[in-house]
């Protein structure tokens, strides 16, 4: 077989020849003892000294059969077949051959994987998901991922009229870059509502790159998640219970929560991790007495005249595997130089939350807390025309408990009942001359079931039970499906 440059797609002059040559060369002993080529151009040097290798065993062959020859016909026919055959006279066209074609067979194979890339393993890096995490995991080039969920909810008519509800909640898809063994891009691309035609949306969730400088200290910029909580960073289904995200991370930290930032990551310690970004306000024209998750940006269009700063750190001691616990913190001005009600004001806001993971053997328990507090509430009260609470707090613990294996100790299936309570308050203090909402404050408590048939797919079922300081909150059952990839 003769290769010649046009058999391979240039696509991969940048981007996978080390990796070939790294293969074709382990094994690469006739006639070489180069070191390993690190670019297209001396790959071609190979073939083309392989392939000059062949013709000049062939012209030795030809001048041996020649010397041998008779004017009997099957004699050059014989000699023509030790050219062509695999026969004792020619090991070394065979052994140079079979490792071109071993070329071009990984040529061929590359060129597969630019277009559908390699599966890798879903693990968890950096504090995001493990689908999210992907393109960490890829030495160069394109990286895939995705997930989505869809549930059912009947709501429980004897706390009122209802109308049951279903909704394919959100198809997701990460695409990452990997440019080079330090600079990459991830990104998040969320459809949601399954239809733009109705309330249905397309947004981008995160999109950022990633410079890769040490373990210690690495720099992210872009449209970044705001390294708060449990959900915000993880919010792939299979890795939390419940049909629907816990309340408190959704009400007190408004998941998804993104905008526009800079800053540094990375591990101080074995075990000890942070994240710190300088990234635009809120916006508090549009918080309500429901909290501050109106304010979000998600980097369109933002206004960025009040920057904010945030905070994470994590820890995860090694000599206790599948325990971790941390903290983080929000500061930051909120007004984006608008009035309020005829007022400047700051509208300096506040968020706090700690955190702590414990997963042993089949149990897995979550506890986190927040806090909030919104300065000049009084004046944004007064232009939102609704109480808008000075301070807000939440918090909640679960536990559950994967049974399969105490029944069939060797099952990968997973079938977790599990136990979450919420209390969280919207309006926990209340500025002067502004009634209080104790509809807003609220306690849930919910069971139900996670059952994984493979670690990529799970089927959920629950019951919310909600009470609240006055009013009444309608108690819900609730079926969903998810899957990562």
């Amino acid at each position: 077989m003769i290769y010649k440059r046009a058999d391979v797609n240039p696509l991969f002059s940048g981007v996978f020849g080390s990796a070939i040559l790294a293969l074709f060369l382990s094994g690469h002993t006739v006639g070489h003892a180069a070191e390993k080529p690190h670019d297209i151009d001396q790959l071609w040097q190979i073939i083309q000294q392989q392939q000059q290798q062949i013709d000049a065993l062939n012209r030795k062959l030809d001048a041996q059969a020649q010397q041998t020859a008779t004017s009997n016909q099957s004699s050059a026919s014989a000699a023509l077949g030790r050219k062509l055959d695999s026969g004792p006279e020619s090991p070394d066209i065979r052994e140079v051959a079979r490792k071109t074609n071993i070329l071009g067979q990984e040529v061929e194979k590359l060129r597969t994987a630019l277009v559908i890339p390699e599966e890798k393993a879903l693990k968890s890096q950096y504090g995001l998901g493990p689908a999210a995490s992907k393109v960490y995991q890829t030495d160069k080039g394109l990286s895939i991922g995705g997930y989505g969920e869809a549930y059912y909810t009947n709501y429980v008519s004897d706390q009122g009229s209802t109308s049951d509800t279903a909704d394919f909640l959100r198809a997701v898809m990460y695409l990452g870059y990997r440019f080079s063994d330090n600079i990459l891009f991830n990104s998040e691309l969320e459809f949601e509502h399954a239809s733009t035609g109705k309330e249905g949306s397309v947004s981008v969730e995160f999109a950022n790159i990633d410079f890769l400088m040490d373990r210690r200290l690495n720099v992210r910029a872009g449209l970044v998640l705001t390294p708060m909580g449990f959900v915000n960073l993880i919010h792939e289904s299979p890795y939390f219970f419940g049909t629907q995200r816990p309340q408190v991370e959704r009400s007190i930290i408004p998941s998804t929560w993104r905008e526009m930032g800079v800053g540094l990551f990375g591990e101080i310690l074995p075990g000890l991790t942070y994240t710190t970004y300088a990234m635009n306000g809120l916006n508090a024209r549009n918080f309500t007495s429901s909290g501050i998750r109106g304010g979000r940006q998600s980097g369109s269009k933002v206004k960025a005249e009040d920057l904010a700063w945030v905070g994470r750190v994590d820890y995860s001691p090694p000599v206790y595997p599948g325990l971790s616990f941390g903290a983080s913190a929000y500061l930051g001005d909120s007004a984006q130089s608008q009035t309020y009600s005829g007022q400047r004001v700051d509208a300096f806001t506040q968020l706090y939350e700690a955190h702590l993971q414990w997963k042993y053997r089949g149990l897995e328990f979550r506890a986190l807390g927040a806090w909030g507090h919104i300065d000049d509430a009084a004046a944004l009260s007064a232009e939102k025309g609704e109480t808008i609470g000075s301070s807000n707090y939440g918090w909640y613990t679960e536990a559950g408990y994967n049974v399969l294996p105490l029944v069939f100790p060797d099952t990968l299936q997973y079938l977790a009942p599990f136990f979450r309570y919420e209390q969280y308050d919207t309006i926990a203090s209340v500025p002067n001359g502004y009634a209080d909402d104790g509809n807003l404050n609220r306690q849930i408590f919910q069971f139900g079931l996670n059952y994984k048939p493979i670690p990529n797919i799970v089927i959920k079922a629950d019951y919310r039970n909600f009470s609240a300081s006055t009013g009444s909150v309608p108690d819900e059952f609730n079926l969903g499906l998810g899957y990562v990839f």
